[in-house]
């Protein structure tokens, strides 16, 4: 067996270099291995961030500036991705680029205080453009309000038990006890809302956002028991008021509970890959470009014990062992519990660090380290299959 054929296929590295990027470099280190082959580059979103401004590049779309309330009530520069190509009359926004985790100082880390309303602010953005389809990137996100902040800029009113409008936050959700949605953008009803998420997180309970997640975006053991009473209580309240239990229904913990908000006025929830990797959007069809490939490269900016559940690099790897098409990874580090990747069909990990280093500086040099990593594990590959050859 010859590689003549590679299909580099990654997501992106956070605050460092996106999934165009990475591909780039993934290929200019192949290239110097193997001269000679068939490359195929097919950079990966999953809807985290940057994953719209991704698709507008692929689609031949553009990219349209808003500001927003961020995660932290300061105002941030988001954006609405307006696609072209095939994807035509479709608007994506990246949820993460208006209450993203990157967004939350680390001193202002309180899941319980961070609101989506800029995800609401940019959704309006999206109507505005007049686009009849709207898909909502769900990843990456520093909030935990259930999507309350959302839909209060939707036109929503989150009210207590004497009728008062509650403040943002999920600290809030705590006194709620109706959700008004008469007052919503009446042009939600006129376009086809989607949230791309990830379709195993639920709202509340012991696999909720407050007790999975609440950790990860700085809640503390007491904050963690706030934000499970406060969305139980929401997850209750927006049941009744759109005639769906939400509480528990898949993809609903998205984001932070933006799913079950979005769900409750009309968004259908899809795996975030059938979304983000639909030939409409991509102009190229993975599993194809898999079946054709010899050997395929992904990579991510962190592997460890979650990369199994949801990432790039499990998706990727599922698709080739169906595919019985060997596939080998690169990554930013390598994270608690890492091994696991192996069971997802990986047959080789490697981290672009070579040795210690600060992480300012992998930052700053990344771009020339993964395309170091990637001509020595394309070297490796070949050893491997010299060695299998002989005996």
């Amino acid at each position: 067996m010859t590689l003549t054929r590679v299909l580099i296929a990654p997501s992106g590295f956070k605050e460092s270099l996106d999934t165009g990027e990475v591909a780039a470099a993934i290929a200019v280190g192949v290239c110097r291995v193997l001269p000679d082959a068939v490359i195929d580059r097919m950079p990966l979103v999953d809807g985290g961030e940057g994953s719209a401004a991704a698709l507008a590049a692929t689609t031949g779309g553009s990219v349209v500036p808003v500001e927003v309330t961020g995660p932290v009530g300061d105002p941030v520069r988001a954006h609405v991705a307006v696609l072209g190509g095939a994807a035509t009359g479709t608007a994506v926004i990246d949820m993460a680029s208006a209450a993203g985790l990157s967004l939350v100082p680390v001193d202002r880390r309180d899941p319980t205080r961070t609101t989506t309303a800029g995800v609401g602010e940019l959704l309006r953005a999206a109507l505005d453009t007049g686009c009849r389809r709207v898909v909502v990137g769900c990843g990456d996100s520093g909030t935990s309000d259930g999507g309350a902040g959302a839909l209060q800029a939707l036109g929503a009113r989150v009210l207590d038990a004497h009728g008062r409008e509650l403040g943002r936050g999920a600290a809030a959700l705590a006194d709620v006890a109706e959700v008004d949605l008469s007052g919503l953008d009446p042009r939600l009803s006129e376009v086809e809302l989607v949230v791309a998420g990830n379709t195993s997180n639920v709202l509340t309970g012991p696999h909720g956002v407050a007790r999975v997640f609440g950790p990860q975006k700085g809640a503390t053991p007491a904050q963690v028991e706030l934000l499970a009473a406060g969305l139980d209580r929401w997850a209750a309240a927006l049941s009744r008021a759109c005639g769906r239990e939400l509480a528990v229904v898949p993809g609903g913990g998205a984001s932070g509970g933006l799913g079950a908000g979005l769900m409750a006025v009309g968004a259908t929830l899809a795996c975030r890959f059938d979304v983000f990797l639909d030939r409409a959007l991509t102009g190229q069809g993975l599993d194809e470009l898999i079946a054709a490939a010899d050997l395929v490269i992904t990579a991510e900016g962190q592997l460890d014990a979650q990369t199994p559940h949801g990432k790039v690099p499990a998706e990727v790897a599922r698709r080739c062992r169906a595919a019985q098409t060997p596939v080998v990874a690169l990554a930013g580090t390598l994270g608690e519990g890492w091994e696991a990747v192996y069971a997802m069909g990986l047959a080789a990990v490697s981290s672009i660090v070579p040795g210690p280093m600060s992480l300012q500086r992998a930052m700053d040099e990344a771009a020339a380290l993964v395309a170091d990593a990637a001509e020595s594990l394309v070297r490796t590959v070949l050893v491997g299959m010299a060695v299998r050859e002989a005996a």
